[in-house]
């Protein structure tokens, strides 16, 4: 066919459209459907904020728009799944979990174990009356803040009483003190354990945890103390409105737990299972004990 003016002014026309449908395309590639896009990381940490301010469905909708442009950042799905779980969207959570699987085979029998100790823990029953165990399964005791002249709150003299009466239970258990937050130049663990000494616990059965600031890192810490100390398991040793939380970090932080003694104070109240948005501080903890609000 004999080329035209019209024919060659067409094709010139058709080449530009194809070369600015292509550029879009490119520009759609880098930057997805809107600047934020461009940073996986603020997606991120705009998710973990929401979170922590109990707006599941602003940090859910957060994770859609990172995974829609990094579909295999493993920390996303396993925050999809778990905080899908906390909202009941099981098919979300199923399908977060099985992409995780193919990702970070890891981290996803580590989400599977989160929602494990979850369930743990919402069915522990707050129990002042000790466990019977022998010398694989240690004593956590979990610390509570001193007063400013570095002696013990009431709170804590509870802990310790139900304490002692679980170290004479099991006598041939090594016992954890964890907690620093030192006042008067003294930690939390520093006090319970020269409480246990003075109540006749032979200082040998003890193995102390001055760092830990937090329940995280009473988990963190002390459950590798533990392991270091011969034990494979634990029995949890706290205030009744705290032992839930404690019993989901230690199993999180891969120590079993096998028992949780409490003392009296404030006990008939906590015997109910916490309702669904009460289990906001268990999920938020396990997280954190999971080690997923890494750095981005």
């Amino acid at each position: 066919m004999r080329d035209t003016p019209e024919r060659s002014t067409a094709v010139q026309i058709a080449r530009r459209f194809s070369i600015m449908l292509a550029a879009a395309a490119a520009a759609l590639t880098i930057l997805g459907s809107g600047a934020a896009h461009a940073n996986p990381a603020a997606l991120y940490n705009s998710a973990q904020d929401n979170f922590t301010a109990g707006n599941e469905a602003a940090g859910l909708a957060d994770l859609r728009q990172l995974l829609s442009e990094s579909p295999d950042d493993a920390q996303a799905l396993a925050l999809q799944a778990i905080w899908s779980d906390y909202t009941g969207d099981i098919i979300t959570r199923e399908v977060a979990l099985n992409r995780l699987d193919g990702i970070d085979g890891r981290l996803a029998d580590d989400t599977r174990t989160l929602f494990r100790a979850i369930g743990a823990a919402v069915g522990t029953l707050p129990n002042p009356i000790p466990a019977i165990a022998g010398p694989q399964t240690g004593i956590a005791v979990l610390g509570y803040g001193l007063l400013p002249d570095g002696s013990m709150r009431p709170e804590l003299v509870n802990r310790m009483q139900a304490a002692w009466l679980q170290a004479i239970a099991s006598p041939l258990s090594p016992i954890l003190v964890t907690g620093g937050n030192p006042q008067n130049g003294i930690t939390e663990a520093a006090a319970m354990q020269g409480w246990l000494i003075g109540h006749g616990i032979p200082a040998g059965r003890i193995v102390a945890d001055h760092r830990a600031g937090s329940t995280v890192q009473n988990a963190l810490f002390g459950a590798q103390m533990l392991r270091e100390a011969g034990a494979t398991s634990a029995i949890v040793v706290t205030s009744p409105n705290h032992i839930r939380r404690a019993v989901a970090d230690f199993i999180v932080a891969g120590m079993p737990v096998i028992g949780a003694t409490t003392s009296l104070e404030q006990l008939v109240s906590q015997l109910p299972p916490p309702a669904r948005s009460s289990q906001r501080g268990i999920y938020l903890d396990t997280i954190r004990t999971l080690r997923l609000p890494a750095e981005r």
